[in-house]
């Protein structure tokens, strides 16, 4: 396996630059929690760049019910889209995990993304309760018997239950009945999990605990997902950590760099969000409506932060 040495300086450098910029807060207060994850980053790259046979389920779609129209968010599918098919290219074998009220946006990002439509989607329903449910237990089934199985499962942006068992959005608000319980696929024990978030209430967030949530984030103390993983990454917008994640692994991996990031491109980036927005298949999560911002920031925003982690690869 031609991997740099995990004590290279050059590389622990880049992947700290990485984190971040990936980390930089953009009007939420996340400081603190992107201090208590420092590592995160580079612990996840690790785990995938150094792992035998990695095959890598990737969840995401945040439903925003009272949208206009309702719909999931753009933050998450368009990550998830730049992963999956960086992860393809290199011969990993991808999975895409996400729920009916979010199907189309985590299709929509991955057909814009040049991903195969071969792509394996595993979709469980809202009302799925327990591990027991007929869906969720195939989909284990078919990760656990697949060759190679399912040996990471990555969180991106996707809302999970707090410590009440209720799942809530920003603003505190029981979400609940139009968000799938994709924790029961993200806590399988013999799985390595990878958690990106932005606010706490995302799987993978019960790493960091619920006191500095809590301190740290408006409403912190109710909206807390309760859900820990292996590797929590705490971006200023989520698709953030997903492009880090995957830069991160291409400096790991000198004989992947070239294909992981071949589609990591403004163009590519802008065509997604592009694809979104004309075919109706994502809105913004912080304003509820369509259009060619994420987290209400427009796209030159996001491109600015992505050209920087492209800077931060080629030195």
């Amino acid at each position: 396996m031609n991997i740099l040495s995990e004590n290279s300086p050059e590389v622990l450098t880049q992947i700290e630059k990485i984190e971040n910029i990936c980390g930089r807060d953009i009007g939420h207060g996340i400081q603190p929690l992107v201090e208590a994850a420092k590592g995160g980053l580079l612990g996840a790259a690790r785990s995938i760049a150094e792992h035998p046979s990695p095959h890598v389920a990737i969840m995401t779609g945040f439903f925003i019910p009272h949208g206009t129209p309702p719909a999931a968010e753009n933050d998450g599918p368009i990550g998830c889209a730049h992963l999956a098919a960086g992860l393809e290219r290199v011969g990993i074998p991808v999975r895409l995990v996400t729920d009916p009220l979010c199907l189309k946006s985590v299709e929509t990002a991955a057909r814009a993304a040049g991903i195969s439509p071969n792509v394996a989607y595993d979709v469980v329903p809202v009302d799925a309760v327990s591990r027991e449910d007929a869906s969720v237990a195939e989909i284990i089934k078919l990760w656990k018997s697949a060759a190679p199985p399912v040996s990471h499962v990555i969180a991106i942006e996707r809302a999970g239950p707090s410590a009440d068992g209720t799942v809530r959005n920003v603003s505190g608000k029981d979400i609940t009945a139009h968000t799938a319980p994709l924790h029961l696929l993200f806590t399988l024990s013999e799985i390595i999990s990878i958690g990106i978030g932005d606010l706490g209430n995302e799987l993978g967030m019960a790493t960091l605990s619920p006191e500095l949530i809590a301190k740290t984030i408006k409403r912190g103390e109710i909206i807390a997902c309760n859900i820990p993983c292996n590797y929590p990454i705490i971006c200023g917008v989520s698709n953030w950590g997903a492009m880090g994640l995957l830069i991160a692994l291409a400096l790991l991996r000198p004989d992947w760099k070239e294909s992981l990031t071949k589609g990591l491109t403004l163009e590519m980036d802008k065509q997604i969000l592009t694809t979104l927005v004309n075919e109706e298949a994502a809105i913004d999560g912080d304003t509820g409506l369509p259009g060619f911002t994420i987290e209400t920031f427009p796209w030159e925003f996001h491109g600015k932060v992505l050209a920087e982690l492209l800077e931060v690869a080629k030195t």
